[in-house]
């Protein structure tokens, strides 16, 4: 959807400054004129990116689209138009006469490298608990930015742990968070009230939570249900490490994670920037506000940055995992709960139901991955083994 409105945006706005038309009276020329213009946009559309209420941002990256973007925004604005059709807001659909960009078809591919090592992963969840416990080397955080590390931990612990798009961890909410109970058969079944007495909120108790969690027995599982890609709704298990976290945050928030009838956002801003977007977002919910999903993405992106640059408890870290560290986005987390879930031989059904991939082709790049990296540590350690 956000694809699809940045599109259309795009669209409009050439539409009436260049062809000073109306949406409505575009003609097959004049789309054939746009997709030309989104290979060498005009200069007075094009600028570096900035936020999208800045009065200096600009439709386009003063590059142009690649190939495959292009091809891709004439897919969205025909089916756009098509749906306007469709509603009897236009007679025709000029875009269906337009034909797309030349592209290459290429092999498919995931970034699996952009996952982090287990661990690496676990030494991140150790280094977030210091910071949680508001150690920062010689020095003492603030309770201010004690609780926003909780955030950030919390986040970071739910995409890497359930493998959610970025998206979807955003926008999950705690009525969709329950405690499935499994029967003797291994079907689950979810529990009406999901609700448990709460463990211990402290930062160190959190990377040992999942024994916590599992004082229920072993015959339940906390679940989350999401709406993903192409409004699919799945349901994903959610490790006691990140309940645990959810309720430190939710602790933050001044809200009972555990109370009856418990709803809102999972993690939302401790604060709002004083910026009018901000504001009229916020003041807009019902309830609490969720993160957008780019603030969400900034969120687990920066907290990681900072563990990168500044952390005492990344001292042993090699140069390669600092620099991995530094370069790694929120959808890096989502990778490293596909790597791991393979390394600990989950089926690739499964894996592929949680990730909620629409192809087993797409989750088997994960099984190649591994098995990739099997192979070249047997390499190096023949090698050594040679010398």
């Amino acid at each position: 959807m956000r694809a699809y409105t940045r599109d259309l945006e795009r669209l409009i706005l050439w539409s009436v400054v260049v062809r000073k038309k109306a949406l409505s009276s575009l003609t097959v020329e004049d789309c054939e004129a746009y997709k030309d213009s989104l290979n060498a946009p005009l200069a007075s559309f094009t600028g570096p990116k900035r936020p999208r209420t800045s009065g200096r941002w600009r439709p386009f990256a003063p590059e142009g689209l690649s190939a495959d973007s292009q091809a891709y925004a004439v897919r969205v604005l025909r089916a756009a138009f098509a749906w306007l059709v469709e509603v009897r807001y236009l007679a025709g659909n000029p875009w269906s006469a337009v034909h797309e960009p030349a592209t290459v078809t290429r092999e498919l591919s995931v970034q699996v490298h952009r996952a982090l090592p287990a661990s690496l992963w676990t030494r991140v969840r150790e280094a977030l608990d210091v910071r949680c416990d508001g150690i920062s080397g010689d020095n003492v955080e603030s309770d201010d930015e004690s609780r926003q590390w909780r955030a950030a931990r919390a986040a970071t612990i739910l995409m890497g742990d359930s493998g959610l798009r970025r998206a979807e961890a955003a926008l999950a909410r705690r009525e969709d968070l329950r405690l499935a109970e499994v029967a003797g058969d291994g079907r689950a079944s979810r529990s009406p009230s999901p609700r448990s007495p709460s463990p211990p909120t402290s930062s160190r108790s959190v990377e040992s939570a999942g024994s916590v969690e599992s004082g229920r027995g072993p015959s339940s599982v906390w679940t989350l249900t999401v709406i993903g890609k192409r409004r699919k709704q799945r349901t994903v298990p959610v490790s006691g490490a990140t309940v645990a976290a959810l309720r430190a945050h939710w602790q933050d928030r001044a809200h009972d994670f555990d109370a009856p009838h418990a709803n809102g956002p999972l993690i939302a801003p401790l604060w709002i920037p004083a910026t009018r977007t901000a504001r009229e977002r916020h003041d807009a919910q019902t309830d609490e506000g969720p993160y957008s999903v780019d603030a969400f993405g900034r969120l687990v992106r920066m907290a990681v940055q900072r563990l990168a640059r500044k952390s005492a408890a990344l001292a042993d870290f090699s140069t390669d995992d600092v620099v991995q560290l530094a370069n790694t986005s929120a959808h890096a987390f989502r990778h490293t709960f596909g790597t791991r879930a393979v390394a600990r031989d989950m089926p690739t059904d499964v894996e592929q139901a949680i990730l909620g991939h629409a192809s087993l082709q797409t989750t088997s790049i994960y099984v190649r991955a591994e098995r990739r990296r099997v192979l070249e540590a047997a390499a190096r350690y023949y090698d050594e083994d040679a010398e």
